[in-house]
């Protein structure tokens, strides 16, 4: 069966609700009708007849099959309304962490629209831009890939203080590099093993790394290759504790949540400017059935 509804991808996770109900349920379900059943949440920004939500099963009975699924279909159907995830501002959402994040545990900030697992490339700068304008001391944000700007800082050295131009090169409509003096505050190489339940053991490289601050305490950890900010690795191989920051910003939409979301305090998604739109409601879709 197929639904006939849309969601966004940041709604999708399973860690929360209502995905997380339905999947109990599913497995509820399985056992009920010795059946094995299948829920896929969609991808609404492939724009082709089929992109949105369905459910489907096998099993040795076709009658207790069918039944099953549909009792599935009816479940995600009726949460409908429990996928209205809601979105926020850079603006909204940099005045809610500040609020927040000093309870002992950092704020996520998701910059969902950016997210490189999903077809961003990880170098918009509007959510940076709002942390430096309301002075977030004790804030990090990861990953900006720019080769150029981890290339300078690897060049300019440890303690360095320059300026730089990140992000900002992709052609986001909305979106611009962001100008300032940085210090240069560590250099790496960008190789580490991964160590949360996305990828443990996995080895990564994301090149030429650096860790750079604003006067205002901001941090940014900047890179040449990209990846998803899915592991707290990312932060530690380069001396950051994701743990005690006040403010984590991480250019994710789903899959920071399975290491981050155990140390948040709240977690907060964000419509920045960025080419992996949160809401399907605004694409300019031309195939839907």
């Amino acid at each position: 069966h197929q639904l006939d509804y849309l969601t966004g991808i940041p709604s999708q996770c399973s860690f929360i609700e209502p995905c997380k109900g339905i999947y109990e349920e599913l497995a509820r379900l399985e056992n009920r009708h010795n059946a094995m059943l299948s829920f896929a949440p969609g991808f609404a920004m492939a724009d082709f007849a089929d992109c949105g939500m369905s459910v489907f099963g096998f099993g040795t009975d076709e009658s207790a099959t069918q039944k099953a699924v549909e009792q599935l279909r009816r479940v995600v159907a009726d949460s409908e309304k429990d996928f209205a995830l809601e979105l926020h501002s850079p603006e909204q959402a940099v005045r809610r962490a500040r609020e927040r994040g000093a309870q002992g545990q950092p704020v996520v900030m998701a910059d969902t629209q950016d997210n490189p697992g999903a077809g961003g490339n990880g170098d918009t700068t509007g959510l940076l831009r709002e942390l430096i304008r309301q002075d977030s001391r004790d804030a990090v944000l990861g990953l900006l890939i720019d080769p150029a700007a981890a290339k300078k800082a690897h060049e300019a050295g440890k303690g360095a203080t320059l300026p730089f131009s990140l992000g900002g090169k992709s052609g986001v409509k909305g979106d611009a590099p962001f100008g300032g003096e940085f210090t240069v505050e560590r250099l790496g190489d960008g190789r580490f093993t991964c160590t949360g339940p996305m990828g443990k053991g996995n080895p990564a490289d994301l090149g030429p790394t650096a860790l750079i601050r604003v006067s205002s305490g901001v941090r940014v950890i900047v890179v040449t290759r990209k990846m998803q900010a899915l592991d707290q690795a990312l932060f530690t191989h380069i001396g950051v504790d994701p743990g005690a920051q006040r403010i984590l910003a991480l250019k994710s939409s789903v899959h920071f949540r399975a290491h981050f979301q155990p140390i948040a305090e709240a977690v907060i998604v964000v419509a920045a400017p960025g080419p992996v739109v949160a809401d399907p409601a605004v694409l300019p879709f031309t195939n839907l059935r």
